[in-house]
């Protein structure tokens, strides 16, 4: 199934919670969505016979200054088609649903996006750091982060 096709379904069945689609030759094709009816938005991609996005590839979090969004890449394995989900949130309440009962790969996704983005997802299980130590402050992908100087008396280099 085409791109365009899939934000037709979309937009027929979610009409105020789809945004646009970006369709370019030279990247992957993105629909933008309204993050608050996300998980409902994912169930009907995973659970629709002719969408069929039963894989979650990846999902990351990016700071564009202005907020952050989350990407969601999604893959049918048995219909061999893909398609990519964004969501902006605001960089002042970084919160949107967990999608990790959709997609079980989501649970370590989301932690690194919480912990190197600062997105939280709300209703997810065991959001706790990945990467960094539990007690680091900040998160280092924000673009206004500043890399503390010393952690826990050691020098942190730059």
């Amino acid at each position: 199934m085409k791109s365009n096709e899939i934000f037709e379904r979309l937009i027929a069945e979610f009409p105020e919670d789809i945004i646009s689609l970006n369709e370019d030759e030279n990247s992957e094709s993105f629909i933008y969505v309204n993050p608050r009816n996300i998980v409902e938005i994912m169930l009907f991609l995973r659970d629709e016979n002719d969408l069929f996005f039963d894989y979650l590839s990846c999902l990351s979090g990016v700071d564009s200054k202005e907020n952050l969004t989350v990407v969601y890449n999604l893959y049918s394995i048995q219909l061999k088609h893909r398609i990519t989900i964004k969501a902006d949130i605001p960089k002042e309440n970084p919160s949107i649903a967990t999608v990790e009962k959709v997609w079980l790969t989501a649970d370590w996704h989301e932690r690194e996006a919480w912990d190197l983005i600062g997105i939280k997802f709300e209703g997810h299980h065991n959001l706790i750091r990945i990467l960094n130590p539990y007690d680091w402050e900040g998160h280092p992908l924000q673009k206004d982060y500043k890399t503390p100087e010393y952690y826990h008396g050691m020098r942190v280099p730059v």
